[in-house]
């Protein structure tokens, strides 16, 4: 939109955008375990009104066979949002490169910075993982492993809470890092509930920095969980890396 559409937007009414300003345009794509038909196309367009949608119709639909349909459903939305209401909880640190934390782990730590990641559970996706520990890194930002000055564990995928704790004391880990890519019943919730309760169980829960991330963690969900920081997509190392150095800085547990 250029200047002109863009000030006429009232970020305490916003509503999505289709072909103009406010119209209200959104689409859909959803499974519904019915026969591919006429009548899977209406029980469509009768669940979309049901969510609030006007005008709704079917413009894309697919027989997955066995009974079932995938529908691409467009309709207007009537619903708006206060924007300027919004608040969400973000980590707040000043984000270094990677030579900035080198730097800084020079002149305030002093010393290698342990830090032990895996991903846990029965989640056997290392995609999360491996982009921020790998010294290859993810989209041209280096990994953990490339910092001088941290000594970055990785031990891979479908590790027990328990195994990821016993490294952690076997090591005397600084930071504890934690992938969870698999949600599916929210078993991500469990597992990562699960790990806090076994730190607090050999107490030392206070002394390391603990730090969640995957595609459905939020700041928020983490400190929740009893985390100390939760990064969702679009995080890189440096990210997690200025986060836990500067932690570990003002908590004194250097």
């Amino acid at each position: 939109m250029g200047k002109t559409a863009t000030a006429k937007v009232d970020l305490t009414k916003v509503k999505p955008y289709g072909d103009t300003l406010n119209d209200g345009m959104v689409q859909l794509s959803f499974t519904l375990p019915v026969p591919y038909g006429d009548e899977a196309s209406e029980a469509a367009v009768i669940l979309a009104k049901k969510m609030g949608l006007d005008e709704p119709s079917v413009v894309y639909s697919k027989d997955l066979g066995i009974g079932y349909t995938n529908f691409i459903v467009y309709g207007k939305c009537q619903h708006t949002v206060d924007y300027t209401s919004i608040k969400v909880p973000k980590i707040e640190v000043d984000v270094m490169d990677r030579l900035e934390c080198e730097k800084f782990i020079e002149e305030n730590i002093k010393r290698d910075v342990v830090i032990v990641g895996a991903c846990t559970g029965t989640d056997a996706h290392t995609v999360g993982i491996d982009a921020i520990i790998n010294m290859k890194g993810f989209d041209g930002h280096f990994g953990l492993e490339r910092y001088k000055g941290i000594e970055a564990i990785n031990m891979g995928s479908q590790v027990s809470n328990e195994t990821l704790v016993a490294k952690a004391i076997e090591v005397n880990a600084d930071a504890i890092l934690v992938s969870q890519i698999v949600t599916q019943k929210d078993i991500h919730i469990k597992n990562l509930t699960e790990l806090v309760e076994l730190l607090e169980a050999e107490g030392i829960r206070d002394k390391v920095i603990l730090v969640c991330g995957g595609p459905r963690i939020s700041h928020e969900l983490a400190q929740e969980l009893g985390y100390d920081a939760g990064f969702g997509p679009r995080s890189y190392a440096e990210n997690v890396a200025s986060y836990v150095l500067t932690e570990l800085v003002k908590r004194k547990l250097v």
